[in-house]
């Protein structure tokens, strides 16, 4: 089977996913100070602008991924559904973290619902780039074995370094936020596989 309504249906899912994030930045019930009340509304702002590059570095990670997968089979296609599950949740513990932050209580909880939400979906996204790279046999032949291995320790830096940011986070929340924030940074940066780069 070809990748080409695998990837139709995840690209759907992402956009869907990526839109509802903004129903959390709820519009001030009162114009008589609002300045004052758009600016109480911070915690969903920082949950929004997270949660919305983290969202756009999967989908972008994802397209990379799928250029160099020819083919896909139920494995991958299940291990594919896994994963956007876990895209879908985010919208979710976003709002939970932005509520959290904007209350002051369960930081920590929210923070490392958070994290574990991104861990488990670094975990699947590794998950299918190790089976469509197994013996080569999904790949395309525009990626080489060593080009593949590359990219393959490259991505599973991703769950490690959440995972990190998920334990400091279930110390000190701001921390942990601040991690996941710098993550998006990093991986944004486009990097070599081989002769080949890949976001």
């Amino acid at each position: 089977m070809t990748t080409s309504r695998l990837e139709a249906f995840s690209d759907g899912v992402f956009g869907i996913a990526i839109t509802l994030l903004v129903l959390e930045i709820r519009v001030p019930e009162s114009t008589r100070n609002l300045l004052h009340e758009l600016a109480v509304l911070w915690p969903s702002y920082l949950g929004y602008a997270i949660s919305f590059l983290v969202i756009g570095l999967i989908w972008a990670n994802h397209h990379a991924m799928f250029v160099h997968i020819g083919t896909v089979n139920r494995t991958l296609m299940f291990a594919n559904t896994l994963l956007l599950m876990s895209v879908a949740l985010i919208p979710f513990t976003a709002a939970v973290l932005a509520s959290a932050f904007r209350s002051g209580n369960g930081q920590r909880t929210a923070v490392v619902l958070y994290g574990g939400t991104l861990v488990v979906g670094g975990l699947l996204f590794n998950w299918i780039w190790a089976h469509a790279r197994r013996d080569h046999h999904l790949l395309d032949s525009n990626i080489s074995a060593v080009q593949a291995r590359s990219m393959g320790q490259r991505f599973m830096l991703g769950p490690a370094l959440y995972l990190v940011g998920t334990l400091l986070g279930a110390i000190q929340p701001i921390v942990g936020t601040g991690v996941f924030a710098l993550l998006i940074l990093f991986y944004w940066l486009p990097i070599t596989a081989g002769s080949r780069k890949a976001v």
